[in-house]
């Protein structure tokens, strides 16, 4: 796990003050901020750009964005879309966040970056997110454009030479192989050398374009076991927990914990989770009481039966790890061996 030190600390002392000191049984840990849905991409895997095109004109305003992360308490913040950069106030949403000392990662296929970079100033508390979700071919296959893999290594490059942290988020599909994961987390991590990467097995939005790719449970967890062999886990910077790594290799099995990476967007707080939606609400205190979180998981709503994205299942082996001493030692020791590669 490669969380800087200055994170790891604010994570668990929030952790700690929620679960230890106010006993809330339900409480965000991170915010899927989507201030926009319109994107310069048309991934075929993805189902947040199908909406009608009034709707993909607007723009979230900045008090909206910045007031619902405050509301919740999250104490890091995920800006999605959509891109982001498409956003002409986005970095004012950033800077408010970051002035409040909230942990901030916008998540940006980098089509815009090397030109909306001078907006941004580089913080310990802030992070361009970009989507790598393959070496070139697959990378752009993935996202129906040539050149776009190009870019985002030229983003990459421009952003570090900058001074700004830069992280990488893949997500992958049924023709994925172990050896496709291995060659491009291996790029990230030794090449390019990004201060953090996430992986994740896609999940099936219902209104994306290509149905035929998403990976069932068992096709995940034979994946990822094949691809951690050998001592990956322990060599690339995953910003994962150890017990998400294990979940996904199938070493371990949690409940789903949507709750706690709630998304908001222009539509509001998105129940039940950023990949399904079962209607809207003002307030992330009325998705907490107004949502029936038992009826959603495995083996409760077919929509999640092939679902092992962190959204549902990170928070869930993040709760597990505080609540034993064994696991909080072992996450430990990861995030400091990680710290010191960097």
């Amino acid at each position: 796990m490669a969380m800087p030190l200055r994170q790891t600390v604010r994570i668990a002392s929030y952790l700690f003050e929620q679960k230890m000191v106010r006993r809330r049984e339900k409480f965000p840990l991170i915010v899927e901020l989507e201030p926009l849905f319109a994107c310069n991409l048309a991934c075929e895997g993805c189902g947040k750009i199908q909406h009608p095109a009034g709707v993909l004109k607007q723009r979230m305003p900045v008090a909206q964005a910045v007031g619902a992360v405050l509301e919740s308490g999250a104490p890091m913040v995920s800006i999605a879309g959509g891109e982001p950069l498409m956003h002409p106030q986005i970095d004012e949403i950033v800077r408010q966040l970051v002035a409040k000392k909230k942990f901030v990662f916008l998540c940006t296929n980098a089509l815009l970056l090397r030109k909306k970079i001078e907006k941004f100033t580089p913080s310990p508390y802030f992070a361009f997110t970009v989507h790598i979700d393959g070496m070139r071919e697959r990378h752009d296959e993935s996202v129906a454009k040539e050149g776009t893999f190009d870019e985002a290594v030229a983003a990459i490059k421009e952003a570090q030479r900058r001074g700004f942290r830069v992280t990488t988020n893949s997500t992958f599909f049924n023709t994925d192989t172990p050896q496709t994961i291995i060659e491009v987390m291996n790029y990230l991590n030794d090449d390019l050398k990004v201060e953090e990467m996430m992986l994740s097995p896609a999940y099936a939005y219902e209104k994306a374009p290509d149905q035929d790719h998403f990976l069932g449970v068992t096709q995940t967890r034979e994946l990822f076991k094949k691809a951690f062999e050998g001592g990956n886990r322990r060599k690339w910077r995953l910003n994962h927990s150890p017990l998400f790594l294990d979940f996904l290799e199938g070493k371990a099995d949690f409940p789903c914990t949507a709750w706690a990476i709630p998304n908001y967007s222009l539509f509001g707080w998105q129940r039940p989770c950023y990949l399904m939606a079962d209607g809207y609400v003002p307030t992330y205190q009325e998705l907490i009481d107004k949502t029936d979180w038992d009826k959603y998981g495995r083996g409760k709503d077919d929509r999640c039966e092939n679902c092992m994205a962190h959204c549902g299942y990170e928070p869930t082996a993040v709760l597990a790890t505080m609540g034993s001493l064994k696991e909080t030692i072992r996450a430990a020791r990861e995030t400091v061996a990680s710290n010191r590669v960097k």
